[in-house]
Formats: structure tokens, C-alpha cells, sequence
């Protein structure tokens, strides 16, 4: 992987004036609650076009593709939340989280669907294979080999988006930095895959919405965990 990208650069600031007023710990939390808001609101709205129909469909297997095309403008809109979160500013007195989130999410917008789309693609056909173990007549192994894929291609879909949100590489080597990085920061598979599983057991213990609710905390902490991968990119394949 020796070409080089940039970094996408964060929203301008409203103001170039020291400010003092907003520099205290109370003043940083609420400006990161009121952020966090913000961003959820807008991940809300962008995820609409999928959320409803997906809302009114039957629980059932036969849908899966209907559910897997539901899950499209999910990964743009969490694209644009990586992006708003990653540079959201601690200042109460400059806050632009919504501005933020529509940068992220115009600029981002075609490299997220072009990850995003085969990623949802083979999950999809790994779902309908298992839904259909049974009548496919295979080993009971493939079934365990099945959920390490998916589990694998989960991984590497949320890496992508994480890195094509914050950089301009090619769709091509977006790609080959995600796999490559999924072995070399542990700290980073291992947090990724801890989130993925709690994101699960929110939604097969609670529900849907709950994990909606919850979806800006899961892309915050998100970015936190993958930032020892943000940073040997900037370090390492940036100018």
C-alpha cells in the first residue's frame, strides 16, 4: 500500500477569536452531550427512507434481501457520523454539529455506497444461507465457517467506512487498509468486534429503537476505538 492520501480536513471554524468563555469541564460536556444529540438526530433523518419501510416489514426470513435494501442508506448516514463525531470541537461557544454531519455526509456520501453495498451484499446472501441451512445440504462446519465470514466481512465494512469518512483515498485502497488493518491493531479488531456484539445484544434483548437511541454513544465510542488506526494512517499513508 504505497499510495498516499489526505486527510479530510474538518468544517471551518465560526470563529478565529480566543474565547475564554465555554473553556471549562462543565461547558466541554455539555458541548459533547449537545453534539451527540445533534448528530443522532441527523443519523435518525438520514436513515429514514430505509427505517420505514423497514419497520412495516414481517419478520421473516423471505424478507432478508427486502431488510438488506431497507439497510442501504445506513452506511452513508454513519459515514457522516463518523465524520461529525471525529471532528466535533469541545468549544460551546462553536458548535456546528449539523453542518457537520452534511459535509460529512455530501463528501462521503459515494465512497461509503461503494463499500457499503458489496459489504450489505454478502451479508445478505450469508443470512439467506442460513436461514436455509437445512434444506442446502452441507456440513454442519460451513455453518460455523458462514458466521466467521460474516462476522469478518462486519469488521472489515465498519473499518472502511470508518477510514473512507476520514480520508481521500481511492475506493480501492480504502479496502486493502481496512483488511490490512484488521491484523495489524488488535486493539482496534477486538474493540470493533466488542461494540458489534454489544450492538446485537441490544437488539435481540431490547429492540431496533433502543439501538437507534443509542446509535450516536456506539459511533462516538466507535471512533474512539479506532483511533490508534486513524493515527498510523495519518502517519503513515497521508501527506
Amino acid at each position: 500500500m504505497t499510495d498516499v492520501g489526505t486527510a479530510r480536513q474538518s468544517p471551518p471554524s465560526a470563529t478565529n477569536q480566543p474565547l475564554q468563555f465555554g473553556d471549562g469541564p462543565l461547558s466541554r460536556a455539555a458541548a459533547n452531550v449537545y453534539t451527540v444529540l445533534v448528530v443522532g438526530l441527523f443519523l435518525v433523518l438520514a436513515t429514514l427512507p430505509g427505517l420505514v419501510p423497514l419497520a412495516l416489514l414481517d419478520r421473516d426470513v423471505s424478507n432478508l434481501p427486502l431488510v438488506a435494501l431497507c439497510a442501504v442508506p445506513f452506511g452513508p448516514a454513519l459515514s457522516a457520523a463518523v465524520y461529525a463525531l471525529h471532528h466535533r470541537r469541545n468549544d460551546i461557544t462553536d458548535l456546528a454539529p449539523a453542518a457537520a454531519f452534511v459535509r460529512g455526509y455530501r463528501v462521503n456520501v459515494r465512497g461509503a455506497l461503494a463499500l457499503w453495498l458489496p459489504a450489505l451484499a454478502w451479508l445478505t446472501v450469508v443470512a439467506v444461507t442460513l436461514a436455509n441451512f437445512a434444506a442446502a445440504g452441507v456440513p454442519g462446519w460451513w455453518a460455523v465457517l458462514l458466521v466467521v465470514i460474516a462476522a469478518a466481512v462486519t469488521m472489515w465494512g465498519v473499518l472502511a467506512l470508518v477510514v473512507t469518512s476520514l480520508f481521500d483515498f481511492r475506493i480501492r485502497d480504502v479496502a486493502r487498509l481496512a483488511a490490512f488493518f484488521l491484523g495489524a491493531e488488535p486493539r482496534v479488531t477486538v474493540g470493533v468486534a466488542a461494540l458489534l456484539f454489544v450492538a446485537v445484544g441490544v437488539t435481540l434483548l431490547l429492540s431496533e429503537v433502543v439501538l437507534l437511541l443509542a446509535a450516536p454513544l456506539f459511533v462516538l465510542a466507535l471512533v474512539r476505538t479506532c483511533a490508534p488506526m486513524i493515527g498510523r494512517i495519518k502517519a503513515e499513508f497521508t501527506e
